[in-house]
């Protein structure tokens, strides 16, 4: 449960970090200013939009900081790094490192050429092939694209 009086503290003190007054704080944002006035008086509760368009134009305010007073404001980027750089280091332990006899291809859609591999790749085909004829077409629906930025394209070939 938010605490709506250190919730408004919290509000205010972004708004002394960015230099903003209710009413350029709420254009900003693209809420109404009398929304604003609202939250600041205690009259209402912010709502989860709300807190989600603060958080989309000022990246440095922390979801967990705004919402219960816990983190740092602005983010602490060191913390985020040395974050980053943990999930990197699980990550490549998980990757396995290639045999010095495998080939591998400039081309990424190319088959490997590790005898090992190719065990694989045929017990796959061999299931595939145990699957009903209506589960496979030959035929391309659509491509989704997603990107690291939460958007993504859709590509229809027909």
């Amino acid at each position: 449960m938010v605490n709506i009086e250190d919730f408004i503290k919290r509000l205010e003190i972004i708004l002394d970090y960015y230099s903003l007054n209710a009413s350029s704080f709420a254009d900003k944002i693209g809420v109404q200013r009398s929304s604003l006035s609202h939250l600041l008086s205690g009259r209402n509760k912010p709502s989860l939009d709300f807190i989600l368009k603060i958080l989309e134009v000022f990246p440095e305010v922390d979801l967990y900081w705004i919402l219960n007073g816990k983190g740092t404001f602005p983010k602490n980027t060191l913390n985020i790094e040395k974050r980053e750089n943990q999930v990197e280091d699980v990550l490549k332990q998980n990757i396995p490192t290639p045999l010095k006899e495998e080939k591998i291809s400039e081309n990424l859609f190319s088959e490997i050429q590790n005898p090992m591999n190719r065990n694989s790749l045929e017990t796959k085909k061999m299931e595939n092939q145990n699957m009903p004829k209506d589960v496979f077409s030959s035929e391309v629906e659509k491509i989704v694209f997603f990107y690291k930025n939460g958007t993504f394209k859709v590509f229809n070939p027909n």
